[in-house]
Protein backbone atom coordinates (compact mmCIF):
# COMPACT_ATOMS: atom_id res chain seq x y z
CA UNK A 1 0.00 0.00 0.00
CA UNK A 2 1.65 3.76 -1.00
CA UNK A 3 2.24 5.59 1.68
CA UNK A 4 1.13 8.81 1.05
CA UNK A 5 1.70 11.41 4.21
CA UNK A 6 -0.83 14.51 4.33
CA UNK A 7 -2.22 16.03 1.42
CA UNK A 8 -4.93 18.60 0.24
CA UNK A 9 -7.21 18.78 -2.70
CA UNK A 10 -5.45 20.87 -5.39
CA UNK A 11 -7.71 23.97 -6.80
CA UNK A 12 -6.60 26.22 -9.36
CA UNK A 13 -8.29 28.90 -6.86
CA UNK A 14 -5.62 27.93 -4.16
CA UNK A 15 -2.88 27.24 -6.60
CA UNK A 16 0.02 29.20 -4.74
CA UNK A 17 -1.27 28.66 -1.78
CA UNK A 18 -0.94 25.04 -1.87
CA UNK A 19 2.31 25.47 -3.60
CA UNK A 20 3.59 27.41 -0.34
CA UNK A 21 2.59 25.14 2.44
CA UNK A 22 4.69 23.96 4.28
CA UNK A 23 4.46 19.63 4.87
CA UNK A 24 2.38 18.72 1.92
CA UNK A 25 3.58 15.46 1.06
CA UNK A 26 1.07 14.97 -1.88
CA UNK A 27 -2.68 16.69 -3.51
CA UNK A 28 -5.43 15.34 -5.44
CA UNK A 29 -6.51 16.74 -8.27
CA UNK A 30 -10.24 16.67 -9.87
CA UNK A 31 -9.63 14.19 -12.75
CA UNK A 32 -12.46 16.07 -14.92
CA UNK A 33 -10.70 19.82 -14.73
CA UNK A 34 -7.00 18.50 -16.26
CA UNK A 35 -5.90 17.43 -19.69
CA UNK A 36 -3.35 14.86 -19.96
CA UNK A 37 -1.45 16.60 -22.79
CA UNK A 38 -1.42 19.98 -20.66
CA UNK A 39 -1.23 19.65 -17.13
CA UNK A 40 -1.60 23.27 -15.11
CA UNK A 41 1.96 25.11 -14.69
CA UNK A 42 1.47 24.41 -10.76
CA UNK A 43 1.06 20.89 -10.83
CA UNK A 44 3.91 20.41 -12.96
CA UNK A 45 6.19 22.29 -10.59
CA UNK A 46 5.02 20.31 -7.70
CA UNK A 47 5.51 16.98 -9.17
CA UNK A 48 9.41 18.69 -9.80
CA UNK A 49 9.17 19.08 -6.18
CA UNK A 50 8.75 15.09 -5.54
CA UNK A 51 4.86 15.74 -4.77
CA UNK A 52 2.82 12.93 -4.92
CA UNK A 53 -0.34 13.60 -7.55
CA UNK A 54 -3.23 11.90 -7.36
CA UNK A 55 -6.50 11.95 -9.79
CA UNK A 56 -9.76 12.03 -8.52
CA UNK A 57 -12.61 11.34 -10.72
CA UNK A 58 -16.36 12.44 -10.43
CA UNK A 59 -18.31 11.31 -14.19
CA UNK A 60 -17.55 7.67 -14.33
CA UNK A 61 -20.56 6.54 -12.39
CA UNK A 62 -19.53 3.23 -11.18
CA UNK A 63 -22.67 2.52 -9.33
CA UNK A 64 -25.13 2.83 -12.16
CA UNK A 65 -26.94 0.53 -14.61
CA UNK A 66 -24.73 0.80 -17.38
CA UNK A 67 -21.49 -0.30 -17.70
CA UNK A 68 -18.55 2.15 -17.58
CA UNK A 69 -17.82 4.28 -21.10
CA UNK A 70 -14.36 3.19 -22.02
CA UNK A 71 -13.48 6.38 -23.00
CA UNK A 72 -14.17 8.07 -19.54
CA UNK A 73 -11.98 5.22 -18.50
CA UNK A 74 -8.95 5.61 -21.01
CA UNK A 75 -9.23 9.28 -20.40
CA UNK A 76 -8.52 8.56 -16.39
CA UNK A 77 -5.77 5.96 -17.04
CA UNK A 78 -3.58 8.65 -19.61
CA UNK A 79 -4.35 11.27 -16.87
CA UNK A 80 -2.60 9.40 -13.81
CA UNK A 81 0.33 7.97 -16.69
CA UNK A 82 0.38 12.08 -17.39
CA UNK A 83 1.22 12.95 -13.02
CA UNK A 84 2.93 9.64 -12.83
CA UNK A 85 0.53 8.67 -10.11
CA UNK A 86 0.23 5.86 -8.10
CA UNK A 87 -3.16 5.37 -8.01
CA UNK A 88 -6.32 6.99 -9.47
CA UNK A 89 -9.78 7.37 -7.39
CA UNK A 90 -13.67 7.30 -8.14
CA UNK A 91 -16.92 7.05 -6.23
CA UNK A 92 -19.12 4.37 -5.31
CA UNK A 93 -22.48 6.62 -6.95
CA UNK A 94 -24.66 6.61 -9.98
CA UNK A 95 -24.38 10.29 -11.85
CA UNK A 96 -26.67 9.82 -14.67
CA UNK A 97 -29.57 7.23 -15.54
CA UNK A 98 -32.29 6.18 -18.01
CA UNK A 99 -31.10 5.39 -21.51
CA UNK A 100 -31.35 2.41 -23.62
CA UNK A 101 -32.26 -0.21 -20.11
CA UNK A 102 -35.45 2.21 -19.67
CA UNK A 103 -36.13 3.38 -22.81
CA UNK A 104 -35.86 6.60 -21.43
CA UNK A 105 -34.37 9.62 -21.71
CA UNK A 106 -30.50 9.71 -20.45
CA UNK A 107 -30.25 12.34 -17.79
CA UNK A 108 -27.28 13.99 -15.68
CA UNK A 109 -27.32 14.67 -11.86
CA UNK A 110 -24.37 16.45 -12.00
CA UNK A 111 -24.01 15.37 -8.68
CA UNK A 112 -23.01 12.37 -7.10
CA UNK A 113 -26.13 9.77 -5.96
CA UNK A 114 -26.26 7.07 -3.24
CA UNK A 115 -26.05 3.52 -4.45
CA UNK A 116 -29.24 1.04 -3.00
CA UNK A 117 -27.62 -1.51 -1.05
CA UNK A 118 -29.04 -4.08 -2.46
CA UNK A 119 -27.41 -7.41 -3.27
CA UNK A 120 -28.72 -6.18 -7.08
CA UNK A 121 -26.90 -3.26 -7.21
CA UNK A 122 -23.97 -4.84 -5.32
CA UNK A 123 -23.39 -7.04 -8.28
CA UNK A 124 -23.53 -4.90 -11.25
CA UNK A 125 -21.07 -2.53 -8.95
CA UNK A 126 -18.66 -4.99 -8.92
CA UNK A 127 -18.54 -5.91 -12.37
CA UNK A 128 -18.20 -2.52 -13.84
CA UNK A 129 -15.27 -2.19 -10.69
CA UNK A 130 -13.61 -5.24 -12.62
CA UNK A 131 -14.21 -3.87 -16.18
CA UNK A 132 -12.44 -0.13 -14.62
CA UNK A 133 -9.24 -2.08 -12.50
CA UNK A 134 -8.82 -4.26 -16.42
CA UNK A 135 -8.78 -0.83 -18.36
CA UNK A 136 -6.91 1.25 -15.98
CA UNK A 137 -3.06 1.30 -15.56
CA UNK A 138 -2.80 2.30 -11.88
CA UNK A 139 -4.68 0.81 -8.91
CA UNK A 140 -8.26 1.83 -8.55
CA UNK A 141 -9.60 3.11 -4.78
CA UNK A 142 -13.43 3.76 -4.42
CA UNK A 143 -15.21 6.95 -1.68
CA UNK A 144 -18.39 6.56 0.00
CA UNK A 145 -20.50 9.08 -0.51
CA UNK A 146 -22.48 11.51 1.41
CA UNK A 147 -26.14 11.51 0.78
CA UNK A 148 -29.58 13.42 1.64
CA UNK A 149 -31.82 9.94 0.99
CA UNK A 150 -31.91 6.92 1.97
CA UNK A 151 -32.90 4.36 -0.34
CA UNK A 152 -36.10 2.25 1.09
CA UNK A 153 -35.61 -1.72 1.43
CA UNK A 154 -31.85 -1.95 1.74
CA UNK A 155 -30.73 -5.13 2.16
CA UNK A 156 -26.76 -4.00 3.59
CA UNK A 157 -25.49 -1.26 5.79
CA UNK A 158 -22.73 0.89 4.69
CA UNK A 159 -20.03 -1.63 6.33
CA UNK A 160 -21.18 -4.45 5.45
CA UNK A 161 -21.72 -3.32 1.19
CA UNK A 162 -18.08 -1.77 1.47
CA UNK A 163 -16.69 -5.06 3.08
CA UNK A 164 -18.88 -7.53 0.00
CA UNK A 165 -17.61 -4.97 -2.59
CA UNK A 166 -13.81 -5.26 -1.30
CA UNK A 167 -14.10 -8.59 -0.90
CA UNK A 168 -15.56 -9.41 -4.19
CA UNK A 169 -13.02 -6.90 -6.17
CA UNK A 170 -9.76 -6.45 -4.18
CA UNK A 171 -10.72 -3.10 -4.83
CA UNK A 172 -8.88 -0.18 -2.46
CA UNK A 173 -11.10 1.93 -0.09
CA UNK A 174 -11.16 6.29 -0.36
CA UNK A 175 -12.66 6.48 2.87
CA UNK A 176 -14.13 9.87 3.73
CA UNK A 177 -14.93 10.83 7.35
CA UNK A 178 -16.93 13.89 6.54
CA UNK A 179 -18.92 11.74 4.57
CA UNK A 180 -19.77 9.67 7.31
CA UNK A 181 -20.78 12.27 9.75
CA UNK A 182 -22.88 13.63 7.56
CA UNK A 183 -24.50 10.62 6.74
CA UNK A 184 -24.84 10.07 10.83
CA UNK A 185 -26.96 13.34 10.44
CA UNK A 186 -28.63 12.88 7.90
CA UNK A 187 -29.31 8.98 7.89
CA UNK A 188 -29.13 8.44 11.10
CA UNK A 189 -26.22 5.68 10.78
CA UNK A 190 -23.31 5.34 12.77
CA UNK A 191 -19.98 6.04 11.43
CA UNK A 192 -18.33 4.02 14.59
CA UNK A 193 -20.47 0.79 13.14
CA UNK A 194 -19.57 1.16 9.79
CA UNK A 195 -15.93 1.43 10.46
CA UNK A 196 -16.47 -1.63 12.56
CA UNK A 197 -17.81 -3.46 9.69
CA UNK A 198 -15.52 -2.27 6.69
CA UNK A 199 -11.94 -4.04 6.14
CA UNK A 200 -10.12 -0.75 7.49
CA UNK A 201 -6.76 -2.57 6.07
CA UNK A 202 -7.53 -1.84 2.63
CA UNK A 203 -7.90 1.69 2.77
CA UNK A 204 -5.92 3.56 0.70
CA UNK A 205 -5.91 7.09 2.11
CA UNK A 206 -8.98 9.41 3.60
CA UNK A 207 -10.69 12.42 3.06
CA UNK A 208 -12.12 15.29 5.16
CA UNK A 209 -13.76 18.04 5.06
CA UNK A 210 -16.14 20.87 6.24
CA UNK A 211 -20.01 21.31 6.36
CA UNK A 212 -22.54 22.94 7.65
CA UNK A 213 -25.99 22.06 9.01
CA UNK A 214 -29.52 23.96 8.53
CA UNK A 215 -32.57 22.96 9.65
CA UNK A 216 -31.17 19.71 10.80
CA UNK A 217 -29.70 18.76 7.39
CA UNK A 218 -25.73 18.12 6.99
CA UNK A 219 -24.58 19.73 3.61
CA UNK A 220 -20.95 18.56 2.56
CA UNK A 221 -20.22 21.63 1.67
CA UNK A 222 -16.77 21.47 1.54
CA UNK A 223 -16.67 25.28 1.97
CA UNK A 224 -16.40 25.28 5.65
CA UNK A 225 -13.61 24.95 8.27
CA UNK A 226 -13.34 20.96 9.09
CA UNK A 227 -15.77 20.89 12.14
CA UNK A 228 -14.96 18.41 15.47
CA UNK A 229 -17.00 15.93 14.75
CA UNK A 230 -15.53 15.36 11.65
CA UNK A 231 -12.21 14.99 13.52
CA UNK A 232 -13.44 12.64 16.18
CA UNK A 233 -14.64 10.07 13.21
CA UNK A 234 -11.33 10.65 12.07
CA UNK A 235 -10.07 9.56 15.50
CA UNK A 236 -12.10 6.65 15.57
CA UNK A 237 -10.53 5.93 12.25
CA UNK A 238 -6.99 6.23 12.98
CA UNK A 239 -7.03 4.15 15.89
CA UNK A 240 -8.44 1.33 14.32
CA UNK A 241 -5.98 1.28 11.80
CA UNK A 242 -2.60 4.22 10.35
CA UNK A 243 -4.18 5.41 7.18
CA UNK A 244 -1.73 5.74 4.53
CA UNK A 245 -2.88 8.83 3.53
CA UNK A 246 -5.08 11.78 4.42
CA UNK A 247 -6.13 14.43 2.59
CA UNK A 248 -7.88 17.55 3.17
CA UNK A 249 -10.77 19.01 1.07
CA UNK A 250 -12.16 22.68 0.04
CA UNK A 251 -13.56 23.03 -2.86
CA UNK A 252 -15.35 27.14 -2.58
CA UNK A 253 -14.88 29.81 -0.24
CA UNK A 254 -11.07 29.02 -0.34
CA UNK A 255 -9.89 30.54 3.31
CA UNK A 256 -6.45 32.41 3.13
CA UNK A 257 -3.52 29.65 3.34
CA UNK A 258 -2.74 30.16 7.23
CA UNK A 259 -5.77 29.00 7.71
CA UNK A 260 -5.99 26.28 5.59
CA UNK A 261 -2.25 25.34 7.49
CA UNK A 262 -4.08 25.62 10.64
CA UNK A 263 -6.14 22.96 9.39
CA UNK A 264 -3.78 20.58 8.04
CA UNK A 265 -2.31 20.99 11.34
CA UNK A 266 -4.98 19.92 13.30
CA UNK A 267 -5.55 16.87 11.03
CA UNK A 268 -2.00 16.18 11.70
CA UNK A 269 -2.45 16.64 15.51
CA UNK A 270 -5.63 13.99 15.61
CA UNK A 271 -4.16 11.21 13.55
CA UNK A 272 -0.74 11.37 15.82
CA UNK A 273 -2.68 11.61 18.62
CA UNK A 274 -4.97 8.61 17.74
CA UNK A 275 -1.61 6.58 16.61
CA UNK A 276 -0.26 7.24 19.76
CA UNK A 277 -3.10 5.91 21.71
CA UNK A 278 -3.59 2.70 19.28
CA UNK A 279 -0.79 -0.08 19.94
CA UNK A 280 1.45 -0.13 17.13
CA UNK A 281 -0.19 2.26 15.02
CA UNK A 282 2.21 3.33 12.52
CA UNK A 283 2.14 5.53 9.22
CA UNK A 284 0.63 9.14 8.57
CA UNK A 285 1.22 9.21 12.37
CA UNK A 286 4.67 8.91 12.44
CA UNK A 287 5.91 11.50 9.69
CA UNK A 288 7.96 14.05 11.05
CA UNK A 289 6.60 17.83 11.78
CA UNK A 290 8.10 18.90 8.19
CA UNK A 291 5.59 16.44 6.86
CA UNK A 292 8.22 13.79 5.67
CA UNK A 293 6.76 10.32 5.13
CA UNK A 294 7.62 7.95 8.06
CA UNK A 295 9.77 5.23 6.98
CA UNK A 296 7.80 2.51 9.42
CA UNK A 297 5.35 0.58 6.69
CA UNK A 298 1.81 0.55 7.19
CA UNK A 299 -0.01 -1.95 8.51
CA UNK A 300 -0.24 -5.68 6.87
CA UNK A 301 -2.84 -5.52 4.60
CA UNK A 302 -5.69 -8.15 5.38
CA UNK A 303 -5.18 -11.54 3.01
CA UNK A 304 -7.82 -10.26 0.53
CA UNK A 305 -5.75 -7.52 -0.68
CA UNK A 306 -2.45 -9.27 0.09
CA UNK A 307 0.50 -10.29 -2.39
CA UNK A 308 -1.33 -12.68 -5.01
CA UNK A 309 -4.53 -11.01 -4.61
CA UNK A 310 -6.22 -9.01 -7.68
CA UNK A 311 -6.53 -5.19 -6.59
CA UNK A 312 -6.71 -3.35 -9.57
CA UNK A 313 -4.95 -2.49 -13.07
CA UNK A 314 -1.47 -1.44 -11.02
CA UNK A 315 1.12 -3.80 -9.51
CA UNK A 316 0.57 -5.23 -6.01
CA UNK A 317 2.33 -4.23 -2.82
CA UNK A 318 5.38 -6.19 -1.80
CA UNK A 319 3.15 -8.03 1.27
CA UNK A 320 3.90 -11.57 1.48
CA UNK A 321 0.97 -12.72 4.10
CA UNK A 322 1.33 -16.31 5.33
CA UNK A 323 -1.80 -17.86 3.19
CA UNK A 324 -3.00 -14.90 0.75
CA UNK A 325 -6.42 -15.32 -0.44
CA UNK A 326 -7.56 -13.93 -3.50
CA UNK A 327 -11.05 -11.57 -4.03
CA UNK A 328 -13.95 -13.90 -3.90
CA UNK A 329 -15.10 -14.39 -7.57
CA UNK A 330 -18.62 -12.51 -7.91
CA UNK A 331 -21.39 -13.31 -9.75
CA UNK A 332 -22.19 -11.34 -12.48
CA UNK A 333 -24.93 -9.49 -12.93
CA UNK A 334 -28.09 -11.02 -14.63
CA UNK A 335 -29.85 -8.35 -17.35
CA UNK A 336 -32.65 -8.73 -15.04
CA UNK A 337 -30.35 -7.00 -12.28
CA UNK A 338 -29.08 -4.00 -14.42
CA UNK A 339 -32.71 -3.24 -15.71
CA UNK A 340 -33.91 -3.74 -11.90
CA UNK A 341 -31.29 -1.19 -11.21
CA UNK A 342 -31.52 1.23 -13.91
CA UNK A 343 -35.58 1.22 -13.55
CA UNK A 344 -35.22 2.24 -9.81
CA UNK A 345 -32.39 4.74 -10.67
CA UNK A 346 -34.18 6.55 -13.14
CA UNK A 347 -37.13 7.29 -11.26
CA UNK A 348 -35.01 8.43 -8.57
CA UNK A 349 -33.22 10.57 -10.26
CA UNK A 350 -36.12 11.99 -12.68
CA UNK A 351 -38.00 13.00 -9.97
CA UNK A 352 -34.61 14.76 -8.78
CA UNK A 353 -34.38 16.80 -11.86
CA UNK A 354 -36.83 16.68 -13.68
CA UNK A 355 -40.38 16.97 -11.83
CA UNK A 356 -41.81 13.38 -12.40
CA UNK A 357 -43.43 11.82 -8.86
CA UNK A 358 -41.27 10.57 -5.97
CA UNK A 359 -40.91 7.15 -6.50
CA UNK A 360 -42.46 4.75 -3.42
CA UNK A 361 -40.85 4.34 0.03
CA UNK A 362 -38.76 7.74 -0.56
CA UNK A 363 -38.86 10.60 1.58
CA UNK A 364 -40.64 13.21 -0.38
CA UNK A 365 -39.51 16.26 1.81
CA UNK A 366 -36.05 14.85 1.86
CA UNK A 367 -36.35 14.57 -2.45
CA UNK A 368 -37.50 17.94 -2.01
CA UNK A 369 -34.09 19.19 -0.02
CA UNK A 370 -31.96 17.18 -2.43
CA UNK A 371 -33.38 18.30 -5.78
CA UNK A 372 -33.09 22.12 -4.51
CA UNK A 373 -29.57 21.78 -3.71
CA UNK A 374 -28.81 19.76 -7.04
CA UNK A 375 -30.34 22.77 -8.68
CA UNK A 376 -27.98 25.08 -6.87
CA UNK A 377 -25.09 23.27 -7.68
CA UNK A 378 -25.66 23.29 -11.35
CA UNK A 379 -26.26 26.86 -11.46
CA UNK A 380 -23.20 27.38 -9.27
CA UNK A 381 -21.03 25.14 -11.74
CA UNK A 382 -22.85 26.51 -14.76
CA UNK A 383 -21.74 30.28 -13.20
CA UNK A 384 -18.11 28.87 -12.76
CA UNK A 385 -17.85 27.10 -16.49
CA UNK A 386 -19.89 29.72 -17.96
CA UNK A 387 -18.46 32.90 -15.75
CA UNK A 388 -19.97 35.47 -18.71
CA UNK A 389 -23.20 34.69 -18.07
CA UNK A 390 -23.96 35.65 -14.19
CA UNK A 391 -21.71 39.00 -15.94
CA UNK A 392 -24.35 39.25 -18.25
CA UNK A 393 -27.72 38.98 -16.37
CA UNK A 394 -26.32 39.97 -12.77
CA UNK A 395 -29.05 39.56 -10.60
CA UNK A 396 -31.48 37.66 -12.75
CA UNK A 397 -28.93 34.63 -13.31
CA UNK A 398 -29.75 32.87 -10.38
CA UNK A 399 -33.14 32.45 -10.68
CA UNK A 400 -33.77 32.54 -14.16
CA UNK A 401 -31.27 29.79 -14.03
CA UNK A 402 -33.11 27.76 -11.04
CA UNK A 403 -36.49 28.33 -12.98
CA UNK A 404 -34.77 26.80 -16.25
CA UNK A 405 -33.47 24.38 -14.12
CA UNK A 406 -37.20 23.20 -12.65
CA UNK A 407 -38.48 21.81 -15.96
CA UNK A 408 -35.25 21.49 -18.03
CA UNK A 409 -33.07 18.45 -16.85
CA UNK A 410 -29.42 18.11 -17.73
CA UNK A 411 -28.78 15.78 -20.43
CA UNK A 412 -25.20 16.85 -20.83
CA UNK A 413 -22.04 18.32 -19.23
CA UNK A 414 -22.28 21.68 -17.83
CA UNK A 415 -20.93 23.88 -20.63
CA UNK A 416 -23.85 21.76 -22.77
CA UNK A 417 -25.79 23.09 -19.81
CA UNK A 418 -25.23 26.72 -19.97
CA UNK A 419 -25.84 26.83 -24.07
CA UNK A 420 -29.15 25.08 -23.33
CA UNK A 421 -29.48 27.59 -20.68
CA UNK A 422 -29.04 30.45 -22.75
CA UNK A 423 -31.31 29.45 -25.94
CA UNK A 424 -33.70 28.43 -23.41
CA UNK A 425 -33.83 32.25 -22.61
CA UNK A 426 -33.40 34.04 -25.68
CA UNK A 427 -36.59 31.46 -27.68
CA UNK A 428 -38.47 32.67 -24.86
CA UNK A 429 -37.83 36.39 -26.09
CA UNK A 430 -36.14 37.29 -22.80
CA UNK A 431 -34.33 38.95 -20.94
CA UNK A 432 -36.51 42.04 -21.37
CA UNK A 433 -33.93 44.61 -21.47
CA UNK A 434 -32.86 44.46 -25.10
CA UNK A 435 -29.42 45.89 -24.90
CA UNK A 436 -28.73 42.28 -22.29
CA UNK A 437 -30.73 40.51 -24.47
CA UNK A 438 -28.27 40.95 -27.74
CA UNK A 439 -25.29 40.83 -25.05
CA UNK A 440 -26.97 36.99 -24.58
CA UNK A 441 -27.81 36.12 -27.81
CA UNK A 442 -23.95 37.39 -29.15
CA UNK A 443 -22.65 34.88 -26.70
CA UNK A 444 -24.52 32.07 -27.67
CA UNK A 445 -23.88 32.48 -31.04
CA UNK A 446 -20.57 32.78 -30.72
CA UNK A 447 -20.45 28.85 -29.17
CA UNK A 448 -22.72 27.44 -30.44
CA UNK A 449 -22.25 28.85 -34.31
CA UNK A 450 -26.27 29.15 -34.83
CA UNK A 451 -28.78 30.93 -34.46
CA UNK A 452 -32.16 30.96 -31.82
CA UNK A 453 -34.58 28.15 -32.65
CA UNK A 454 -37.38 28.87 -34.94
CA UNK A 455 -40.97 28.35 -34.28
CA UNK A 456 -41.36 24.69 -35.81
CA UNK A 457 -37.76 23.74 -33.75
CA UNK A 458 -39.36 25.00 -30.36
CA UNK A 459 -42.59 23.25 -30.69
CA UNK A 460 -40.47 20.19 -31.00
CA UNK A 461 -38.51 20.75 -28.03
CA UNK A 462 -41.57 21.90 -26.02
CA UNK A 463 -43.30 18.73 -27.03
CA UNK A 464 -39.82 16.73 -26.27
CA UNK A 465 -39.51 18.08 -22.68
CA UNK A 466 -43.53 17.50 -22.04
CA UNK A 467 -42.69 13.77 -22.77
CA UNK A 468 -39.40 14.13 -20.15
CA UNK A 469 -41.11 15.16 -17.70
CA UNK A 470 -44.68 12.24 -18.14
Amino acid sequence: MTELGIGIGWRPEIADAVEGLSGIDWVEVVAENICADHLPDSLTRLRERGVTVVPHGVSLGLGGADRPDPARLAALGEKAVALGAPLVTEHIAFVRAGGPLTATPQLEAGHLLPVPRTWDALDVLCENVRIAQDALPVPLALENIAALVSWPGEEMSEGRFLAELVERTGVRLLIDVANLHTNHVNRGEDPSRALSELPVEAIAYVHVAGGVERDGVWHDTHAHPVPEAVLDVLTDLASRVAPPGVLLERDDDFPPAEELADELRAIRGTITAAGTRSAGAVGVGAAHQHGALSSKPAPRAALLIGAGARVSGGPMPSVTPEAPVAPTPAPTPTPGARQRVAVAQAALLSALVAGTPVPEGFDSRRLGVQSRALAAKRAGVVAKVAPELPEILGKGYRPAFLAYARSRPMTGGYRRDALDFAEHLLVAGRPEDPTVRRRLTEWWQDRSGSRPAGRATRLVRAARHALVRK
